[in-house]
């Protein structure tokens, strides 16, 4: 069961450098300023998110932490029953405009 990317396709990665790069040319910011505000950014969604609160991008989606209760899974290697434990991930829902767009590609 996949997940509906494509993997006969390459996809190109953009880094935290790519990133600056990008702010720093479209807006002139020093290259300094450039990573600092990439980081700034990273940084609040980051903290946001462990502090229980979700962040919403209008017109991109949001992201939130959601809390999986332990389960009871397999072993891949060797088949037998396993316990997967409770634990917390971050999550990414996109919006619909979001989606429309991606879906025009």
């Amino acid at each position: 069961m996949g997940c509906g990317v494509d993997k006969g396709v390459k996809m190109a990665t953009i880094t935290r450098n790519d990133f600056a790069n990008r702010l720093r040319e479209r807006f002139g910011l020093t290259t300094a300023d450039a990573f600092k505000l990439v980081d700034i950014v990273f940084e609040e969604i980051s903290e946001s998110l462990i502090h229980g609160e979700e962040v919403k991008f209008a017109g991109f989606g949001s992201f939130k932490i959601l809390t999986k209760p332990q389960r009871m899974g397999r072993n891949p290697k060797t088949g037998e029953p396993a316990v997967i434990t409770a634990r917390r991930v971050a999550s990414f829902r996109p919006s619909n405009e979001f989606r429309k767009r991606v879906a025009k590609q």
